[in-house]
This record gives C-alpha cells, sequence and structure tokens, in this order.
C-alpha cells in the first residue's frame, strides 16, 4: 500500500489523464482512438498536456505512448493487442482539475462514440497538418479534401543549414520545428547523446526523427566533452570554453565540415542539434559557421 500511494503522489499529472480517458470506456480503449480523443482534448490549450506530430497515421504523441508503456512497467496499464486497459481501480477522472474534466466529458460527448476510422477521418479533415505523412490519407480522403492535406506541407525553397537546440521543447515541438522547416536530414552534434529528457537519447530521437521523415546522422567528433562543460556560469565562460573549441577541435574536423557540407548539398535542408536553446551558449553556432566558410558554402545558415 505505501509503494503505490507513493506511485499515486508522484505520478505526472498528464498521465492521469490518459488513465481518465480510459476508465471512461470500461477501463480500455484502442490505442489508435486513445491517441485521437487526447489529440481533440489537447487542441487549443495553452499548456496541452502533450503535443503531437504528423505520423503515418496521422496525430501521434511519442510521450503518451511512453507515459502509457512505463504505466504498463508499474502495473497501472496493462497492454493487450492493440489496447490499453487500466489495471489501477483509483477514479482518475475525478482527480483532474474542474477545466480539465468538463474538457473530458466535452471530447466525450461529440467522439466518444466513434470508432477509429471515424476519428482517423474526423482528424485529418479538420487538421490535415497532421495528416501530411499519413500512409492512408490520399485513399481515405476525397480529392478536395486530400488537396489540403497536400496545401498543409511546408513550401520551402533554397538550401540552408540550420541549427537548433532541444532546451526547453517536448520531442513533438521540436520535431515539428525541423518539420515545418522542411528539414530532411538531423545531425545530431553532441559528443554523448544522452538525456535525462525524454526523446533526446540517440537511439530516441533516431526513431522519432525516421518516424516523420527525417533522417538522422550522429557526429560525436564535432562535439564537446562533458567535462568541458562543467562549471560554466556566465556567457565569459562559455566564451572561454568555444575559444578552445575554434582552436582545437575545428581544425582537427576539417573532413566532418565538408562531409556536413556535401549532406547539405545532397539533402538541401540540414539542422545541426545539440542542447542549449541559447545558440550563443552552443558549440553548434561555431560549427555551422566554420562550415559556412569552407569553399562552395554558398547557402543560407539559420538558427532557429
Amino acid at each position: 500500500m505505501k509503494l503505490y500511494c507513493l506511485t499515486f503522489v508522484n505520478m505526472y499529472y498528464r498521465r492521469k489523464i490518459l488513465l481518465a480517458f480510459l476508465q471512461q470506456f470500461e477501463n480500455g480503449l484502442e490505442k489508435l482512438r486513445l491517441q485521437k480523443l487526447v489529440f481533440l482534448f489537447s487542441q487549443g490549450l495553452e499548456n496541452a498536456p502533450f503535443h503531437f506530430v504528423p505520423y503515418k497515421f496521422g496525430c501521434f504523441s511519442f510521450q503518451a505512448n511512453a507515459d502509457l508503456g512505463i504505466m504498463t512497467k508499474t502495473g497501472l496499464v496493462r497492454e493487450v493487442d492493440k489496447n490499453w486497459l487500466v489495471e489501477d481501480k483509483l477514479n482518475y477522472y475525478s482527480q483532474l482539475k474542474e477545466t480539465d474534466r468538463k474538457r473530458v466529458k466535452s471530447i466525450l460527448l461529440l467522439y466518444g462514440e466513434k470508432s477509429a476510422d471515424e476519428l482517423i477521418n474526423l482528424t485529418y479533415k479538420k487538421y490535415p497538418y497532421f495528416a501530411i505523412n499519413s500512409t492512408i490519407a490520399e485513399s481515405r480522403l476525397t480529392p478536395d479534401e486530400f488537396s489540403k492535406v497536400l496545401a498543409a506541407r511546408p513550401v520551402v525553397e533554397g538550401t540552408r543549414l540550420y541549427t537548433i537546440g532541444y532546451e526547453g521543447n517536448s520531442l513533438e515541438e521540436y520535431l515539428n520545428k525541423l518539420i515545418r522547416h522542411g528539414t530532411k536530414l538531423l545531425c545530431d552534434v553532441r559528443r554523448n547523446p544522452l538525456s535525462m529528457k525524454y526523446g533526446f537519447s540517440k537511439s530516441q530521437l533516431k526513431n522519432a526523427c525516421e518516424g516523420v521523415g527525417i533522417a538522422y546522422l550522429h557526429l560525436p567528433e564535432v562535439g564537446i566533452d562533458s567535462e568541458m562543460r562543467q562549471n560554466l556560469e556566465t556567457q565569459q565562460d562559455y566564451d572561454l570554453l568555444f575559444q578552445r573549441y575554434r582552436q582545437e577541435c575545428l581544425p582537427a574536423t576539417i573532413h566532418t565540415q565538408q562531409q556536413i557540407l556535401s549532406l547539405l548539398e545532397k539533402h538541401h535542408r540540414i539542422a545541426l542539434t545539440c542542447f542549449e536553446a541559447n545558440v550563443c551558449q552552443c558549440h553548434r553556432k561555431h560549427l555551422a559557421e566554420a562550415v559556412a566558410k569552407l569553399d562552395g558554402f554558398k547557402y543560407t545558415l539559420q538558427h532557429l
């Protein structure tokens, strides 16, 4: 009992929302229907519990799927074929904020009786951006409806080298930014591609990128050792670190910089990624500027 109470107290609020939805359907729901209903619940909310990306069957939240997977390990949820089932008897709907209870009830009244196929069609029509990577959209929609999906695909012109940090973003917000800028390849320039933040360790990020049509490549040789990043408190500390990076690492990695330029010429839109949101506190700025100084670089460099 003590372990159970601790689990409940420390539970992320967003997981209570997932459990509340499942409990409204006799404690179980198809995976695809749950994704669509939580997507509809999250639309228009300033601080949405989950963000979504355009995936192979439309809107999809990697975080929601991961949360459900974690809850199977703690015994709160059970995975059976294409369904999630709640094992816990605690009423999670009653644990939600009043505004969220009303929103759950509203979503259920509007969409609770709809099948997975009906929810797919509805979200494709109402939110065409989230159908741009769908493998079934064209077969589900009329020509006019599908034309809106095509129109929602990002229109990008020219070749651009981007840099982007994931600090302060969910995995889905980060991926949507890459998608909207037409990114075709993500180059991870961290020395050690590990993160305490969900979705940004190497295998997670690679799988997520490939799921939305973005290739992934890790280039550790142009990263900075973690011990060199200790005790960075002021911009001057960062500037001294990056001075050393320009003097030592960049001259030793000309081949990798030329590789990045070749990849840019091939894919037209690539992004160099690391952690920091502030590009002035990240080595990716100096790496990108070094690539931009190479012979043959005649493109645009943009920090996202």
